[in-house]
């Protein structure tokens, strides 16, 4: 079945659903070229080589939605339809004429893209984030447009924040989106990593992933000692002492005694030390 992504590009540009006003035109296919704005790059042939077959028994069903150019037309919707038609050696098209401006025609490049029927969390999240980014729209909006929880879309935006091969794991596949999510409550960053080897090594679900990070972030931390900072003058009467005996010496200071270390290798190296004491 078929995954969309909700109410459609009318959602947002009502002016482009099609009405019993507009005009049906006929126009040569060789005078169309894809959305310049469209980021999509790659079009399964499988599905256009479907959609060829569909088209020569039946036509194209619904016309394709375009804006005038210089140089002819430029496909705002439909261009998996006009691939299809180029592959079953169509002249003409069906067409819908709308007036569009270029900021238009991006948002209407990023909205067809997220309506993909095969589109990743992270592709999807891709997409969420370059509008509220690109063009200033809000989460709330997005969920209300596109008839979507505001937790839904906040949640697939968070991913974008995991490490770049963590993002690519889940783009993959490797990792699912309930994997990603229960990374980000790790506490601890730098175990973001260890974890994700794990639950692909051990072929852990999610809730045995947020289980092991529940009990991570429950860990006592173990607290980093300070380095001492040593007396200047401690320091120089180390570097002395180590010069005067040719071998590492240690003074260590405490608040009312302390204790000098002088290191030796063998028989011998202890003589000569004890000779330069006597």
């Amino acid at each position: 079945m078929a995954r969309g992504l909700g109410k459609g590009l009318d959602a947002f540009f009502p002016e482009i659903e099609e009405k019993e006003s507009d005009n049906i035109e006929e126009v040569e296919l060789k005078k169309c070229r894809p959305n310049p704005y469209q980021p999509r790059k790659v079009f399964e042939a499988d599905a256009i080589e479907e959609l060829k077959e569909s088209i020569i028994q039946h036509g194209i069903l619904q016309p394709l939605i375009v804006r005038k150019s210089i140089r002819g037309y430029e496909i705002v919707v439909g261009e998996r339809r006009f691939r299809a038609a180029k592959e079953a050696n169509l002249e003409v098209i069906p067409v819908v004429v709308k007036d569009l401006t270029d900021e238009q025609m991006m948002e209407l490049a990023l909205l067809e893209n997220i309506q993909r029927e095969d589109l990743s969390p992270i592709e999807e999240a891709t997409a969420y984030d370059r509008l509220i980014n690109e063009l200033g729209t809000t989460q709330d909006e997005l969920a209300k447009r596109l008839g979507k929880s505001r937790s839904h879309i906040a949640n697939l935006v968070r991913l974008l924040s995991l490490p770049e091969d963590i993002i690519a794991q889940i783009s993959h596949g490797e990792l699912s989106m309930g994997h990603g999510r229960a990374l980000l409550g790790l506490k601890d960053k730098q175990k973001i990593k260890p974890v994700a080897k794990r639950i692909t090594t051990e072929k852990l679900n999610v809730r045995q992933v947020e289980a092991l990070i529940n009990e991570l972030n429950n860990q006592p931390v173990k607290q980093k000692k300070k380095k001492e900072i040593k007396d200047v003058f401690i320091v120089e009467r180390e570097n002395h002492l180590k010069d005067f005996f040719g071998t590492n010496v240690k003074i260590n200071k405490g608040k009312r005694k302390g204790k000098i270390e002088i290191e030796f290798f063998s028989d011998d190296d202890l003589n000569r030390i004890l000779d330069k004491m006597d």
